[in-house]
């Protein structure tokens, strides 16, 4: 909770030196951890195209979705599951007709190892796989459906031992990075600038990631907002969440 109001304090600071500075035309989008090179790059194009600066704080959907709850001044949340849009909008906290589905997402094993491996269900369990990585699945729907694939394979009991839980799906696919995990259960949006090894994830093997976002109420930039949002679920937008390994719904 106290993370929650040092957010707040912050954002608020920050809108009020963007005011000072004579710029109204900043949205502050609160965006899951999966969208972080895909959005970054739809903000970059977005800005050109209309002059609108875009501020993006990127972090677990549950987390993000807590903050929302508690009043941060957010214009915009990309959420990485629909069910944490639909229980803002239950709370008044999302303004309804906003909400959007924008992407599917998909999940990959990945191996920190410099040689190949056979990324299957008897390497996880084999002696030299110490480690592996998922998003906390209380707040991630990342890790919830990495989850999910591990009870479907019958070895989620086997392997607790190993799993190293990351805040977020942006943390674990650092902790494969850096070698700190043999591997990890990664969103595929995150892979695309890496040399690692990495397999898809059957998704008969896990509920789908249908990704949604929305509009908090306590925006003041709604115009900006709906811009951004149609940008988003433009052509443009869609085909970059393409380029980054995102299916459309």
């Amino acid at each position: 909770m106290k993370n929650i109001f040092v957010l707040l304090a912050s954002l608020v600071l920050l809108m009020a030196c963007a005011t000072d500075e004579g710029n109204s035309e900043v949205l502050y989008v609160a965006a899951a951890s999966d969208l972080y090179h895909a959005l970054t790059e739809i903000g970059t194009i977005f800005t050109e195209e209309t002059g609108i600066q875009v501020e993006f704080s990127f972090g677990a959907t549950g987390l993000l979705t807590q903050q929302i709850q508690a009043g941060a001044p957010f214009d915009v949340f990309l959420a990485a599951h629909e069910s944490f849009i639909d229980r803002l909008i239950d709370r008044n906290t999302i303004i309804e007709e906003s909400k959007q589905l924008y992407a599917i997402g998909r999940i990959v094993l990945m191996s920190s190892s410099d040689e190949e491996v056979e990324l299957t269900k008897e390497y996880l369990l084999s002696p030299e796989v110490r480690h592996i990585t998922i998003a906390n699945p209380e707040h991630a729907p990342y890790g919830k459906a990495a989850m999910e694939a591990l009870q479907n394979w019958g070895i989620w009991d086997e392997i607790q031992p190993k799993i190293v839980l990351g805040e977020n799906i942006r943390q674990a696919y650092q902790y494969v990075e850096s070698g700190n995990a043999e591997v990890g259960i990664i969103a595929s949006a995150l892979t695309t600038r890496t040399e690692l090894q990495f397999e898809y994830i059957d998704q008969m093997d896990h509920d789908p990631i249908v990704q949604a976002l929305g509009i908090p109420v306590q925006t003041g930039n709604r115009e900006q907002a709906d811009q951004f949002i149609q940008f988003v679920i433009s052509t443009t937008g869609q085909d970059i969440l393409r380029q980054y390994g995102f299916d459309i719904p």
